[in-house]
């Protein structure tokens, strides 16, 4: 194939801006896919993808297109990404692989948050931008205002975007004609001689071992070549190659310029990484630049319901983490019994994780609170990295403690300010330049992650009636103003309940939690209390009355004196038990501080 006729791309996207839909209807005008065979969000292969309406995994696909200005046919390499906040990593991964991107924005929720994210990580990476408005058949559509404002972040005319609906099609034959006149052709290196591929991406195969993705930039593949990682210099033989059409379709060779998959056979999948290079093992060529691992932003632990499940939930985190190498876990051990630490890039993530686990592999599992990681100095000078409140050393140990925290953007109509101004500050952003964008304002400002977990999206979108939108981006790491909480259930310390809050909320919190812990935790025939305790002090404290037993019930009348002996040998029986007893917490009472 001549490489002039190859066009590489991506589609990128805020969330439900239409970004699927537009990929059925390539599909479909390309004839990739037979229409008895067509459904809703055909790339997207998961069934938590489809109901949720997102794209989680991006996803290659291979398209033959006849334009009918040039009457040439073209490859186009199509990369569907993600266009969730969370998911932000796989689409610069994407946009390492190819030469153009289409900016697909609702013409009814015009430019958002995570679109100027978007058009930041394209213009940093040299790739061409196609803007496209999309779904100009809504009543609500607000075509030349969105279109005035995509012309000027991106400094181009208005009348150079694109106006499509990719629900019925219009506009959809022109956006294909634009991406073979404004894309240019695949960028290779010089020599054709040297191999040189980019592995974007993976997935394993119990009989195949690691199927790897990659973009060629020099060189051939073919079955039976002898191949190496150049990062690990881990050399195989190449099993298969071949292009998606979305399924896997074998083909004879792949070329410089094309994109297309190659079986390894490596049965060790941490043996393959992201961002690694694919050479000829005989004389390996240059490393290309790879990806930045992404790293875990939050943490929570999972454990089964049943402890007869722990092997089984292993293993279905070892496929996970195989398919999803931003997902990580290690085992550990607790109250709640045996589970994982596991890390996520955020809040989605983890709601995605735990839905397949119980989806896909039948496990019903209890997860914590998210935390996020902190850097501790004990006063000692020694430094360490905390996923856990209970790992968190006694105040008085700690010299300081560091969190991450992030810089942000929040996209609102000018309506809304002042209501996103007081909701900031209770979550102790930091606001610094307001710019106007079009009809709303971006306000741009840094806050600690922490913060973030404690739902501040769902409340901005609440305070907002859903009309603004936030992006955000790990920044840095700094001095953290926070305490740990400890619960002790009759003198003795819960590590389970343990949390690392913000000083400013230790005594709201501390009490929010004794409260809790009242309502679930079991009685006993002694009364014993539940307390809060930070700063080396009780902050909050509940009393469990103890159970009652009618030691008297099996008498019948006579002298009272008898009744009033029992009631002396019980109330001294439950002094005993207070002073010297201990509260056993069952496996479930856990649990259910964990779920309510």
């Amino acid at each position: 194939m001549n490489i002039d006729f190859i066009r590489n791309f991506s589609i990128i996207a805020h969330i439900d801006h239409g970004k699927s839909t537009l990929a059925d209807r390539f599909l479909e005008l390309t004839g990739t896919i037979e229409k008895r065979k067509m459904r809703e969000q055909f790339l997207d292969a998961m069934d938590i993808e489809r109901e949720r309406g997102i794209t989680i995994k991006m996803t290659p696909i291979h398209m033959i297109y006849r334009s009918p200005s040039s009457h040439g046919e073209y490859i186009l390499n199509l990369i569907d990404t993600p266009g969730h906040i969370d998911f932000s990593y796989e689409v610069s991964r994407s946009l390492a692989a190819v030469e153009g991107a289409v900016l697909l924005v609702d013409a009814s929720q015009g430019i958002q948050a995570q679109t100027l994210s978007n058009i930041e990580l394209a213009r940093n990476l040299k790739k061409i931008i196609i803007p496209v408005l999309n779904k100009i058949d809504l009543p609500h559509a607000r075509i030349q205002e969105t279109k005035d404002e995509i012309a000027a972040l991106l400094g181009s005319r208005a009348e150079d975007i694109l106006e499509i609906s990719a629900k019925t099609g219009k506009g959809v034959p022109e956006l294909f004609e634009a991406i073979i006149g404004r894309i240019p052709p695949p960028h290779v290196l010089p020599s054709d001689k040297e191999l040189q591929a980019l592995i974007f991406d993976f997935e394993f195969s119990p009989h195949q071992g690691v199927i790897a993705y990659v973009r060629l930039f020099s060189g051939e593949i073919k079955k039976g070549m002898k191949l190496l990682l150049a990062s690990t210099s881990h050399a195989f033989e190449a099993g298969e190659a071949g292009i998606f059409v979305p399924e896997r379709k074998r083909a004879d060779s792949l070329h410089a310029g094309e994109i297309g998959y190659v079986v390894t056979n490596i049965k060790k999948p941490e043996t393959v990484t992201v961002g690694d290079t694919v050479t000829i093992a005989a004389h390996p060529s240059r490393t290309l630049p790879g990806y930045k691992k992404p790293a875990a932003m939050v943490w929570a632990n999972i454990y089964p319901l049943s402890q007869d499940d722990f092997d089984n939930l292993k293993k279905s985190l070892d496929r996970l983490h195989l398919e999803d190498g931003s997902f990580s876990y290690e085992e550990e051990s607790g109250a709640l019994g045996r589970g994982f630490s596991c890390g996520f890039l955020g809040l989605l993530h983890i709601e995605i994780i735990i839905e397949r686990i119980r989806r896909e592999f039948y496990i019903d599992v209890a997860v914590t609170s998210p935390t996020v990681s902190y850097e501790v100095t004990k006063r000692s000078g020694k430094t360490a990295i905390i996923h856990s409140p209970i790992e968190l050393p006694e105040e008085h140990d700690i010299s300081h403690i560091r969190e991450p925290w992030m810089v942000l953007s929040i996209l609102t109509p000018p309506s809304y300010v002042g209501a996103v101004l007081t909701l900031v500050e209770e979550y102790e952003v930091t606001i610094g330049e307001t710019i106007n964008i079009g009809s709303r304002l971006e306000m741009k400002g840094e806050m600690p992650l922490r913060e973030l977990m404690r739902d501040f999206y769902n409340r901005l979108k609440s305070i907002t009636s859903g009309y603004a939108s936030l992006d955000y981006a790990i920044s840095d790491m700094r001095d953290a103003d926070v305490a740990r909480i400890d619960i002790l259930v009759h003198d003795a310390l819960e590590p389970a309940f343990s949390r690392i809050v913000s000083s400013k909320r230790v005594l709201r919190e501390g009490r929010a939690l004794v409260e809790k812990l009242k309502k679930i935790l079991p009685r006993e025939l002694f009364t014993y209390k539940i307390q809060a305790r930070a700063h080396g002090r009780i902050i909050a404290s509940e009393q469990m009355s103890a159970l009652k037993k009618d030691v008297t019930g099996y008498l019948y009348g006579g002298d009272r004196t008898r009744k009033m002996k029992l009631w002396q040998k019980q109330k001294k029986g439950k002094k005993r038990l207070k002073e010297s007893g201990s509260v056993s917490l069952p496996h479930d009472v856990f649990i259910k501080a964990i779920q309510n």
